[in-house]
Protein backbone atom coordinates (compact mmCIF):
# COMPACT_ATOMS: atom_id res chain seq x y z
CA UNK A 1 0.00 0.00 0.00
CA UNK A 2 1.16 3.55 -0.80
CA UNK A 3 2.23 6.11 1.79
CA UNK A 4 -1.03 7.86 2.82
CA UNK A 5 -1.22 11.57 3.58
CA UNK A 6 -4.26 13.00 5.34
CA UNK A 7 -5.12 16.53 4.17
CA UNK A 8 -7.52 18.71 6.13
CA UNK A 9 -8.50 22.31 6.86
CA UNK A 10 -11.50 24.33 7.95
CA UNK A 11 -14.01 26.00 5.64
CA UNK A 12 -12.31 28.60 3.42
CA UNK A 13 -8.81 27.48 4.42
CA UNK A 14 -7.76 26.54 0.89
CA UNK A 15 -7.93 22.77 1.36
CA UNK A 16 -9.50 22.27 -2.09
CA UNK A 17 -6.87 24.45 -3.81
CA UNK A 18 -4.17 22.37 -2.11
CA UNK A 19 -5.67 19.01 -3.10
CA UNK A 20 -6.07 20.20 -6.71
CA UNK A 21 -2.37 21.20 -6.77
CA UNK A 22 -1.34 17.73 -5.57
CA UNK A 23 -3.49 16.20 -8.32
CA UNK A 24 -1.59 18.23 -10.94
CA UNK A 25 1.58 16.56 -9.61
CA UNK A 26 0.10 13.15 -10.46
CA UNK A 27 -0.91 12.27 -6.91
CA UNK A 28 -4.16 10.33 -6.43
CA UNK A 29 -6.63 12.16 -4.17
CA UNK A 30 -9.47 10.38 -2.37
CA UNK A 31 -12.04 12.96 -1.29
CA UNK A 32 -14.07 11.97 1.78
CA UNK A 33 -16.86 14.44 0.85
CA UNK A 34 -17.27 12.79 -2.57
CA UNK A 35 -17.23 9.32 -0.98
CA UNK A 36 -19.89 10.49 1.52
CA UNK A 37 -22.15 11.45 -1.42
CA UNK A 38 -21.43 8.22 -3.30
CA UNK A 39 -22.38 5.89 -0.42
CA UNK A 40 -25.87 7.43 -0.17
CA UNK A 41 -26.49 7.48 -3.93
CA UNK A 42 -29.62 5.87 -5.38
CA UNK A 43 -29.40 2.08 -5.19
CA UNK A 44 -26.70 2.02 -2.49
CA UNK A 45 -27.33 -0.10 0.66
CA UNK A 46 -26.74 2.89 2.96
CA UNK A 47 -29.58 4.83 1.32
CA UNK A 48 -31.96 1.90 1.86
CA UNK A 49 -30.90 1.77 5.53
CA UNK A 50 -31.53 5.53 5.90
CA UNK A 51 -35.00 5.09 4.38
CA UNK A 52 -35.78 2.20 6.77
CA UNK A 53 -34.49 4.21 9.76
CA UNK A 54 -36.23 7.54 9.08
CA UNK A 55 -39.06 6.85 6.63
CA UNK A 56 -39.93 7.50 2.98
CA UNK A 57 -39.81 11.28 3.46
CA UNK A 58 -35.99 11.16 3.20
CA UNK A 59 -36.34 10.34 -0.52
CA UNK A 60 -37.12 12.69 -3.38
CA UNK A 61 -39.65 11.67 -6.04
CA UNK A 62 -36.78 10.36 -8.21
CA UNK A 63 -35.61 8.03 -5.43
CA UNK A 64 -32.54 10.08 -4.49
CA UNK A 65 -31.76 11.30 -0.98
CA UNK A 66 -33.52 14.52 0.05
CA UNK A 67 -30.40 16.08 1.56
CA UNK A 68 -32.09 19.35 2.52
CA UNK A 69 -34.92 17.68 4.46
CA UNK A 70 -32.55 15.26 6.20
CA UNK A 71 -30.08 18.03 7.07
CA UNK A 72 -32.86 20.12 8.65
CA UNK A 73 -34.16 17.11 10.57
CA UNK A 74 -30.81 16.09 12.10
CA UNK A 75 -30.12 19.73 12.96
CA UNK A 76 -33.20 19.67 15.22
CA UNK A 77 -32.91 16.07 16.46
CA UNK A 78 -29.53 15.33 18.08
CA UNK A 79 -30.15 11.56 18.25
CA UNK A 80 -30.96 11.50 14.52
CA UNK A 81 -27.43 12.66 13.66
CA UNK A 82 -25.99 9.73 15.65
CA UNK A 83 -28.37 7.30 13.91
CA UNK A 84 -27.38 8.66 10.50
CA UNK A 85 -23.65 8.51 11.28
CA UNK A 86 -24.01 4.91 12.50
CA UNK A 87 -25.25 4.05 9.00
CA UNK A 88 -23.00 6.22 6.86
CA UNK A 89 -19.62 6.28 8.65
CA UNK A 90 -18.83 2.54 8.30
CA UNK A 91 -19.80 2.66 4.59
CA UNK A 92 -17.69 5.78 4.02
CA UNK A 93 -14.69 4.26 5.82
CA UNK A 94 -14.90 1.02 3.83
CA UNK A 95 -15.07 2.87 0.50
CA UNK A 96 -12.17 5.16 1.47
CA UNK A 97 -9.99 2.17 2.38
CA UNK A 98 -10.80 0.48 -0.94
CA UNK A 99 -9.89 3.61 -2.92
CA UNK A 100 -6.69 4.24 -0.93
CA UNK A 101 -5.61 0.63 -1.44
CA UNK A 102 -6.27 0.82 -5.20
CA UNK A 103 -4.17 4.00 -5.68
CA UNK A 104 -0.97 3.56 -7.71
CA UNK A 105 0.62 7.03 -7.46
CA UNK A 106 3.88 7.60 -5.51
CA UNK A 107 1.75 8.39 -2.48
CA UNK A 108 -1.97 8.94 -2.01
CA UNK A 109 -3.95 11.69 -0.28
CA UNK A 110 -7.11 11.38 1.79
CA UNK A 111 -8.67 14.84 1.86
CA UNK A 112 -11.30 15.28 4.55
CA UNK A 113 -12.65 18.34 6.39
CA UNK A 114 -13.33 16.04 9.38
CA UNK A 115 -10.05 14.09 9.25
CA UNK A 116 -9.50 14.31 13.03
CA UNK A 117 -13.14 14.54 14.15
CA UNK A 118 -14.09 11.21 12.49
CA UNK A 119 -10.75 9.50 13.30
CA UNK A 120 -10.02 9.17 9.58
CA UNK A 121 -6.47 10.28 10.41
CA UNK A 122 -6.00 6.74 11.75
CA UNK A 123 -6.04 5.57 8.11
CA UNK A 124 -3.08 7.82 7.26
CA UNK A 125 0.69 7.80 7.82
CA UNK A 126 0.99 11.58 8.16
CA UNK A 127 -1.32 14.60 8.27
CA UNK A 128 -1.19 18.03 6.64
CA UNK A 129 -3.31 20.94 7.86
CA UNK A 130 -4.05 23.85 5.55
CA UNK A 131 -4.46 26.64 8.08
CA UNK A 132 -5.73 30.19 7.59
CA UNK A 133 -6.64 33.10 9.85
CA UNK A 134 -10.39 33.18 10.56
CA UNK A 135 -10.85 36.46 8.68
CA UNK A 136 -9.34 34.81 5.57
CA UNK A 137 -11.63 31.78 6.01
CA UNK A 138 -14.73 33.97 6.21
CA UNK A 139 -13.74 36.12 3.23
CA UNK A 140 -12.96 33.13 0.98
CA UNK A 141 -16.01 31.08 1.96
CA UNK A 142 -18.42 34.00 1.52
CA UNK A 143 -17.02 34.77 -1.95
CA UNK A 144 -17.10 31.12 -3.00
CA UNK A 145 -20.37 29.85 -1.50
CA UNK A 146 -22.47 32.99 -1.31
CA UNK A 147 -23.23 32.18 2.34
CA UNK A 148 -23.72 34.88 4.93
CA UNK A 149 -20.91 35.67 7.36
CA UNK A 150 -23.15 34.45 10.20
CA UNK A 151 -23.65 31.05 8.48
CA UNK A 152 -19.89 30.67 7.93
CA UNK A 153 -19.11 31.64 11.52
CA UNK A 154 -21.57 28.96 12.71
CA UNK A 155 -19.80 26.32 10.58
CA UNK A 156 -16.40 27.41 11.96
CA UNK A 157 -17.73 27.15 15.54
CA UNK A 158 -19.00 23.59 14.92
CA UNK A 159 -15.70 22.43 13.38
CA UNK A 160 -12.74 21.46 15.57
CA UNK A 161 -10.82 24.56 16.64
CA UNK A 162 -7.73 25.73 14.76
CA UNK A 163 -5.71 25.40 17.95
CA UNK A 164 -6.67 21.75 18.41
CA UNK A 165 -5.96 20.90 14.75
CA UNK A 166 -2.56 22.60 14.99
CA UNK A 167 -1.60 20.28 17.85
CA UNK A 168 -2.73 17.17 15.93
CA UNK A 169 -1.27 17.79 12.46
CA UNK A 170 2.26 16.67 11.54
CA UNK A 171 2.63 19.43 8.92
CA UNK A 172 1.00 22.85 8.69
CA UNK A 173 0.78 25.24 5.74
CA UNK A 174 -0.34 28.78 6.59
CA UNK A 175 -2.43 29.88 3.62
CA UNK A 176 -2.52 33.64 4.26
CA UNK A 177 -1.33 34.86 0.85
CA UNK A 178 -1.99 34.19 -2.83
CA UNK A 179 -2.02 30.80 -4.60
CA UNK A 180 1.66 31.02 -5.57
CA UNK A 181 2.51 31.43 -1.88
CA UNK A 182 0.45 28.29 -1.12
CA UNK A 183 1.96 26.29 -4.00
CA UNK A 184 5.54 27.15 -3.00
CA UNK A 185 4.94 25.68 0.46
CA UNK A 186 3.23 22.60 -1.00
CA UNK A 187 6.14 21.95 -3.39
CA UNK A 188 8.58 21.63 -0.47
CA UNK A 189 6.24 19.22 1.33
CA UNK A 190 5.58 17.25 -1.87
CA UNK A 191 9.31 16.54 -2.28
CA UNK A 192 9.43 15.38 1.35
CA UNK A 193 6.40 13.11 0.88
CA UNK A 194 8.03 11.56 -2.21
CA UNK A 195 11.07 10.70 -0.06
CA UNK A 196 8.89 9.32 2.74
CA UNK A 197 6.86 7.24 0.28
CA UNK A 198 10.08 5.82 -1.18
CA UNK A 199 11.24 4.79 2.31
CA UNK A 200 7.82 3.33 3.01
CA UNK A 201 7.95 0.96 0.04
CA UNK A 202 8.94 -2.62 0.87
CA UNK A 203 12.35 -3.47 -0.57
Amino acid sequence: MSFILGLTGGIGSGKSAASQWFETQGITVVDADIVAREVVAKGQPALEQIQQQFGDWVLLDNGELNRTALREYIFKEASARQQLEAITHPAIRQSIIQQLTAASSAYVILVSPLLFETNQHQLTDRSLLIDAPIEHQIARASQRDGQSIQQIEKIIQVQMSREKKLTLAHDVVLNDGDLNHLYAQLEILHQNYLKLSHKNKPS
